[in-house]
C-alpha cells in the first residue's frame, strides 16, 4: 500500500513516496549509506534488510510496489518483493540492471510494480510481475504516480490519480513545497483513499523524498503520516558520473 509520485527534470529527477503499512508491522529503519558491490546507496530498510524506495550514487532511482489487482499469492516459500530494491541499487545501468532483474527469484516473489529510474539516459520503466510473466512499461519523462493499495486498489488508483492531476494545476505545481504538500494531503476525504493514509488498521507510516541533481543525490525521510510534520532525516551523496553510462 503505497503511493508513489514521480517529477521529471532537464538533469535529474524527484520522486515522493508514501509507504502504507499495517499498524501492528514491525517498524522499518531510518535512511543510512550501504555498500552494494561498487555503489553507494541511500534507502530506509527493514530490518530483515529489504527496502521499498532508494538511490544510489550514479542517480539510479527506484521503487517497489505491491500488486494488489493480481489475486494470485506464491505457493510455498516466499522471496520479499523488498529484496528487489537492493539488487537494483547495485547497478549502474538499465542494461546491467536488465541482466541482475533476470537472475532474480521472481517464481517465489509475489506480483510487484518496479520502477526504475535512470537519470543519466533519462528513462523511465516499470517491471510488472504477475507471477506468470514481466512486462516493461517505458514512461514518458514526465510527472507520474503509481498507487498500491490492499483496499479496493481499483477504487484507490482512481482517486488518487484524480486528486494527482486536480494538484498538478496549482500555482506552484512541481516544487518540492508542493510535493510535500501533495503527500500529507487527505484529499478527496482523510481516509483509505486520501495521498496520506488513515484506516482503523492500516496508515502512511512514512514519506521518503530523492532529489538528484548533476552534482549530488538528496534523500529526506520523514517518519511518521506525513500530515504530522515530524522531523525529517536527511542524507546526501555526491554524483558519481561513470563513463559507462
Amino acid at each position: 500500500m503505497c503511493t508513489v509520485t514521480f517529477l521529471a527534470r532537464k538533469n535529474g529527477f524527484v520522486l515522493g513516496m508514501n509507504r502504507d503499512e499495517q499498524k501492528s508491522r514491525v517498524k522499518s529503519l531510518p535512511p543510512a549509506l550501504h555498500f552494494l558491490d561498487k555503489r553507494q546507496a541511500l534507502y530506509p530498510f527493514e530490518p530483515g534488510g529489504g527496502a521499498w524506495v532508494g538511490v544510489n550514487d550514479v542517480g539510479l532511482g527506484c521503487a517497489i510496489v505491491n500488486w494488489y489487482a493480481i489475486p494470485t499469492r506464491v505457493e510455498g516459500s516466499i522471496e520479499s518483493r523488498g529484496r528487489m530494491i537492493p539488487a537494483m541499487l547495485a547497478c549502474n545501468s538499465r542494461q546491467e540492471w536488465e541482466k541482475r532483474f533476470a537472475t532474480m527469484p521472481l517464481q517465489k516473489t509475489n506480483p510487484f510494480r518496479l520502477i526504475g529510474i535512470f537519470s543519466a539516459s533519462r528513462e523511465l520503466l516499470e517491471w510488472r510481475w504477475n507471477l506468470r510473466d514481466v512486462s516493461i512499461l517505458k514512461h514518458p519523462w514526465s510527472p507520474g504516480i503509481w498507487i498500491s493499495s490492499g483496499h479496493d486498489e481499483p477504487g484507490a488508483q482512481k482517486i488518487r490519480s484524480e486528486t494527482f492531476n486536480a494538484a498538478q494545476k496549482e500555482n506552484d505545481a512541481g516544487q518540492l513545497i508542493w510535493l510535500r504538500r501533495f503527500h500529507a494531503s487527505h484529499l478527496p476525504d482523510q481516509g483509505p483513499y486520501s495521498i496520506c493514509m488513515h484506516r482503523t488498521d492500516a496508515t502512511t507510516v512514512s514519506y521518503t523524498e530523492m532529489v538528484v541533481t548533476p552534482k549530488k543525490i538528496q534523500l529526506r525521510h520523514t517518519t511518521g503520516s506525513p500530515c504530522e510534520k515530524n522531523r525529517p532525516i536527511c542524507s546526501e551523496l555526491t554524483m558519481n558520473h561513470l563513463r559507462s553510462i
